[in-house]
């Protein structure tokens, strides 16, 4: 059945087959999820704006209330619309930090996705862009839980450590 409803869908061109997955949200039932919804084809700068839809298959039509639902209701109505879009720029910003191409990066994961549903919060629609260090929540806890400081091998790009690396060379064997 699965396999009929992917060979009845259009083919995304620009989209390699590894970006299609199953999400299951009801036990026995797999709704399919493709990844594309996630990817958007223009600009890689540009954040995915796409609110996720409620599955077809879900029983309520109206909001459930919040404090009665099942945890299942509420994580498929409440959470998943918000987290699935910031998991995906997620993973959009750390193809582009090179994540996956290294073993060690400054992108710290927590950190891009508390600033983005911070910023995408609709309590904060009309207010400016905030960095995440400038988020006051945050500010607050690094006052009380200071972090280490990040290693300049990290914070070089390519470049600028093989120029290090070379102006050291150049002056020990001058010396």
């Amino acid at each position: 059945l699965l396999l009929e409803y992917e060979a009845e869908q259009p083919q995304f061109p620009d989209v390699p087959e590894s970006k299609h997955a199953s999400v299951s949200l009801e036990p026995g039932i797999l709704q399919p999820l493709r990844m594309e919804q996630f990817y958007s084809a223009p600009a890689a700068d540009t954040v995915v704006q796409q609110v996720l839809p409620i599955p077809e298959a879900t029983p309520f039509s109206e909001p459930p209330d919040p404090k009665t639902c099942s945890p299942h209701e509420y994580l498929e109505y409440y959470i998943f619309p918000v987290l699935l879009p910031g998991m995906a720029e997620l993973l959009h910003q750390a193809k582009k930090e090179k994540c996956f191409e290294r073993k060690r990066t400054k992108f710290i994961a927590c950190d891009f996705l508390t600033e983005w549903l911070y910023n995408k919060n609709p309590k904060r629609k009309d207010e400016s862009f905030t960095e995440f260090f400038s988020i006051p929540f945050v500010n607050n806890w690094l006052k009380d839980h200071p972090r280490p400081p990040i290693p300049l091998s990290l914070l070089l790009s390519e470049e600028a450590a093989s120029i290090v690396i070379q102006s050291f060379w150049r002056g020990y064997r001058v010396r």
